[in-house]
């Protein structure tokens, strides 16, 4: 109910989204030692013209994930944050983030 409710939510505000396939994706899913972010779950889609984006499911804040969601972030036609804001640091190679290529890899399947 609750992962219905966020879907609802996200496809009524994320411009970006509409018509969008969205998937919620939990640290539990994916399993701690391969989890990028600061929060629990984060909503994943592939938005117009191929533009991946993390979404954060309590605020609708859009987060991208490729170049294309950059770009059209820098052009204003996303709004949205670096996702570095919500990326958590990798233990294992200090002065690094951890990697985002499970969640590209995710996101892109959504733009088939």
């Amino acid at each position: 109910m609750k992962k219905m409710a966020s879907l609802m939510i996200a496809l009524s505000f994320c411009s970006s989204a509409m018509a969008a396939e969205i998937i919620t994706v939990s640290r539990f899913e994916v399993g701690k030692d391969n989890w990028a972010f600061d929060r629990e779950e984060v909503m994943l889609t592939c938005a117009k013209g191929g533009a991946l984006l993390v979404i954060n499911p309590s605020t609708l804040m859009q987060y991208p994930l490729n170049d294309v969601a950059q770009q059209m972030m820098k052009s204003g036609q996303l709004k949205g944050q670096p996702v570095s804001v919500i990326q958590i640091d990798d233990p294992q190679h200090p002065g690094q983030k951890k990697s985002l290529a499970p969640f590209i890899e995710r996101a892109q399947k959504l733009c088939d």
